[in-house]
């Protein structure tokens, strides 16, 4: 439906007078871009975006993004005005207030309607782009009928500024995402001042230089939006919509400026705003035939939604199936790995880590078509790639195997968005040590609650003759520190299958596969050979490995590759008289989150405890004690083979067991 041009004048008068009503009542907050694109997110959210506030998680709306976060109140007027059961006006009147779901800025958690979490510049964007992944491949799966809709996204000059800007749209170019839109709120502020004291880049040549279409608009004429939105919908490229736009608009004496752009308005400047636009009504109130005029925006998206429910349950068997694939992998992991696991207990292997996850991906993929792998350009270092999943690629977007580029940061947010989407289980891989180029993202996994899968190989010194640029000393334990992040680092074969089964079965929790470049000795395979999830040993994130034989003196806790030196060290220890436990401890985070009696099993008071870690010492002592041993690395690498590394930092049998002996010596 179209309404006249007054009324929807006074509906994006609505979204300006909400916006600068919570910025002022929380005394914090961002007006000047929700009060400047008020006029094109009304013409959006009226007029083309597809959605049903009575069903915000239907699987076949439009997702909206607001790469802009700082923003946020446009989109909680939005999803008020627009009938959302939430948030209520009592929750934006308690704007970016404890207990609030409008929080400073748009959390995927707290609200339906709230895509992801925004705020961190141009990382919106890019999740937006694995969501449009996501519905292309889901729409060769399960055609038109089923899967048929469209990625909107607003961002500012933030957005496009930051650098995975050019990584996340150098890969919707080439993979020609043509449903994905993004309106660029191009009003020429930043925080410090107009955008040309820092840049005079051509932005809409980068983008046209990338494959996408580029339109303008006026972004205070609706006609001219409308235009420009059109054009966007006509052209098979991803499209930027730049919106030209006054910061702030409405506000007489401070719109155009930066200092509208991060602070309240003042009440004067309210007052004022208010005689300017004619807008008569008290603060948090939106007279009875304006709001009318939102929510009967709405109807067009119930009756899409009705429609595409019909086509749905019109054929059984396909409802079952898409039904069954939107679920996600569930507890899916462990029976797809079980007869594999079993396999390795009887015939053992010695391989890389990273070669393990290869294998242990071979019947995953096969099982569970939901999962999308990928790579950034590292993909026969990885080992991501398996022979059930096809590339995806702009020819057929069936395929399950993402070629990123050197784009590691890119690809991490659009594995977020993609899991975000939902119906796909993403994971990717890179170096380890690159985990710093996309941590950002990583935290946000963590943050959003969702099911991503980091494969990061070359975990250590172990990687060898690259030398300490690529030799990762801080980077396991620093993940370690974000919450919600599950941080797997397995010894052999069969702890990689089993973090595997892990890391998928945890619907909340992103994880980080730690894998080795070296190969490894299997040290597992007795009491697997009927292995299950209900055995799955790494569930509790450290178990004994290895029972001391004389009387227990000593528990050693390693973590993959070293968890083969702490057994030379066992071995060396039982010869001398001296008792030794192995603990490996393939996660952390799973070991902290057991109970007092089962880690006071593993790691006894009365032994002395030593961590073996081939990185940083700092956090060990959380599990070793004070008057533990901490063995590791606690400055750069080097350049030689992993052996001669080894040997040169103290990471043998030969250089711990004397320093453990003169510990228990006192």
């Amino acid at each position: 439906m179209t309404i006249d041009t007054a009324r929807m004048v006074q509906m994006a008068n609505a979204i300006r007078a909400l916006s600068m009503d919570a910025v002022q009542a929380a005394n914090s907050g961002h007006p000047g871009m929700p009060m400047g694109m008020a006029d094109a997110a009304t013409v959006l959210w009226s007029e083309y975006l597809r959605h049903d506030p009575a069903a915000p998680n239907w699987a076949d709306r439009d997702r909206f993004v607001l790469s802009a976060g700082h923003g946020s109140m446009l989109i909680y007027a939005l999803l008020h005005l627009s009938g959302y059961e939430r948030p209520t006006m009592d929750d934006i009147r308690n704007f970016r207030q404890l207990g609030s779901p409008c929080a400073g800025h748009p959390e995927n958690f707290l609200l339906d309607g709230v895509e992801c979490t925004t705020g961190p510049l141009g990382q919106g964007l890019a999740m937006a782009v694995g969501m449009a992944i996501a519905e292309r491949h889901l729409n060769a799966v399960f055609s038109d009928r089923l899967v048929d809709h469209r990625t909107w996204v607003i961002a500012g000059d933030g957005c496009l500024m930051e650098g995975i800007n050019h990584e996340a749209i150098g890969l919707a170019g080439h993979l020609k995402l043509g449903r994905m839109n993004v309106l660029w709120d191009d009003n020429r502020i930043t925080i410090d001042g107009d955008t040309d004291l820092s840049t005079s880049e051509d932005i809409k040549a980068r983008y046209e230089a990338t494959g996408w279409h580029v339109t303008i608009c006026d972004g205070h004429d609706f006609a001219d939006i409308r235009r420009a939105l059109d054009e966007a919908l006509a052209d098979e490229r991803p499209s930027l919509i730049a919106c030209r736009t006054v910061i702030g608009k409405g506000a007489p004496n401070k719109q155009g400026g930066h200092n509208v752009h991060g602070a309240p308005l003042g009440a004067d400047e309210i007052a004022a705003a208010r005689e300017y636009l004619g807008w008569d009504a008290e603060p948090f109130t939106v007279p009875d035939a304006i709001l009318a005029d939102w929510r009967s925006t709405a109807e067009s998206g119930k009756a899409a939604h009705a429609e595409w429910r019909q086509r749905l349950e019109a054929d059984s068997a396909a409802r079952a199936a898409f039904e069954n694939h939107m679920a996600g992998v569930g507890n899916l992991a462990s029976p797809a790995l079980e007869s594999y696991i079993r396999d390795l207990a009887a015939n053992p292997k010695t391989v890389a880590t990273r070669k393990a996850s290869e294998m242990a991906l071979g019947p995953l993929t096969e099982k569970l078509p939901q999962l999308i792998g990928g790579s950034a350009d590292l993909t026969g270092s990885n080992n991501t790639k398996t022979a059930s999943t096809a590339p995806f690629s702009a020819d057929d977007y069936s395929g399950r195997y993402l070629y990123y580029g050197i784009r590691e940061f890119g690809m991490a947010a659009a594995m977020n968005g993609m899991a975000l989407h939902g119906g796909v289980a993403p994971y990717g891989g890179t170096f380890l040590i690159f985990s710093d180029y996309c941590r950002n993202a990583i935290r946000l996994s963590a943050l959003q609650q969702i099911n991503v899968t980091y494969v990061l190989t070359h975990d250590s010194i172990g990687l060898g003759e690259d030398g300490p640029t690529h030799q990762p000393i801080e980077q396991v334990m620093s993940l370690r520190l974000i919450p919600n992040l599950n941080v797997y680092r397995p010894c052999d074969t069969i702890e990689t299958a089993e973090c595997w089964a892990l890391a998928l079965e945890a619907p909340t929790t992103p994880a980080v596969l730690a894998l080795s470049r070296q190969n490894l000795p299997q040290l597992r395979g007795e009491g697997d050979a009927d292995w299950s999830a209900a055995s799955n040993r790494s569930a509790k994130g450290a178990y004994r490995l290895k029972a001391a034989d004389a009387d227990r003196k000593v528990v050693l806790v390693a973590t993959g590759s070293e968890v083969e030196v702490a057994m030379a060290c066992a071995a060396s220890l039982e010869e001398q008289g001296i008792g030794a436990d192995v603990v490996s401890m393939p996660c952390m985070e799973l070991f902290a989150q057991q109970d007092a009696a089962y880690r006071a099993d593993v790691l006894p008071a009365e032994a002395l405890k030593v961590s073996i870690e081939a990185g940083v010492t700092q956090g060990w002592e959380r599990f070793v004690g004070v008057d533990g041993l901490t063995i590791g690395i606690d400055r750069f690498g080097a350049s030689a083979p992993a052996g001669d590394l080894y040997a040169k930092f103290g990471i043998t049998a030969e250089a711990i067991v004397p320093q453990i002996i003169n510990k228990l010596n006192g």
